[in-house]
């Protein structure tokens, strides 16, 4: 019984931690070009300062067979694109003004944002 207890108090740690506590790792790419790992449930690099006034290119590496990972949504830009597997999924993005961009896919699982200076 105890042991039982003991899994499920560390089974709420890992959730509150996932969910809640974990930070995401942060780019700044100063020649608006960034290469983004779409593998595990993530975007890897999730958060991507910019400079603002350029194009911006984002290269997507879809490692993550999942359908949830087939599509990026970019909202606010009203910009998506299907990502292949093991294919060059390049997306160019005209230039933007100083502000946050959410992308995702089209379940909201995978998540990240564009962070333009």
């Amino acid at each position: 019984m105890l042991m039982i207890n003991i899994l499920g108090a560390l089974l709420i740690i890992a959730i509150v931690y996932w969910f809640w506590l974990f930070k995401p790792k942060q780019v700044q790419s100063n020649d608006n070009k960034v290469a983004i790992v779409v593998d595990n449930g993530v975007y890897q690099p999730a958060q991507i300062k910019v400079v603002a006034g350029k194009e911006l290119t984002l290269n997507f590496d879809r490692q993550d067979s999942a359908p949830c990972s087939e599509t990026v949504i970019f909202p606010q830009l009203d910009i998506s694109k299907a990502l292949v597997m093991g294919d060059a999924n390049t997306l160019k993005i005209p230039e933007l003004k100083v502000g946050e961009y959410d992308f995702h896919c089209q379940m909201q699982m995978y998540k990240g944002k564009l962070i333009v200076q």
